[in-house]
């Protein structure tokens, strides 16, 4: 059975190109992304989904700029981040690189804004898109997984709501 991360036609199109000592496998394949990407977009656009947007940086299709708002009801309410978004030649077989670019205290981050997010890593599926990649890290920041913590410090603190949230938002740059 087939994963459904597995791409048979790239595959089958980079052996034929490799056989053929073309190129051209490749430029068609950028094509169809690009043309994945263009769908999410205009889903994206049309979604009315309140709190997470995203577009391509400049004219570059496969670098993308987020922003999520903080979730109602928790500590990152009122609260917006901005995210770098960017996509492989193997999208949607291969999972974005997604990074805050907005300094964010949480658990499942880093310093250098790198996120600890399942579905960006080993859970990944084509099935995702950039709507859903958001929306998942805009949950995540209510609900950190603190047995996988990057950031030990937040995940020490995160029991401690108050104290979260006035660490938090001290050190919240805009």
């Amino acid at each position: 059975m087939a994963s459904q991360n597995m791409d048979p036609a790239a595959a089958a199109a980079s052996s034929t190109a490799a056989l053929k000592g073309s190129e051209s496998g490749g430029t068609s394949a950028r094509g169809s992304v690009s043309k994945r990407l263009q769908q999410e977009l205009m889903t994206l656009m049309m979604s009315g989904n309140k709190g997470i947007s995203a577009f391509p940086e400049s004219d570059n299709l496969f670098k993308w700029v987020g922003t999520i708002d903080g979730a109602q009801g928790t500590v990152y309410e009122g609260l917006r981040y901005r995210l770098s978004l960017e996509f492989p030649a193997g999208y949607p077989y291969q999972a974005p690189h997604v990074k805050f670019v907005t300094p964010c205290f949480h658990p499942n981050v880093d310093e250098h804004g790198f996120i600890c997010l399942d579905i960006l890593k080993d859970k990944w599926s084509a099935l995702y898109d950039v709507r859903s990649i958001l929306l998942s890290i805009q949950s995540l920041l209510g609900e950190p997984n603190n047995e996988s913590p990057l950031n030990m410090v937040a995940a020490e603190l995160w029991d401690d709501q108050k104290a979260f949230k006035a660490h938090l938002h001290s050190t919240f740059k805009k």
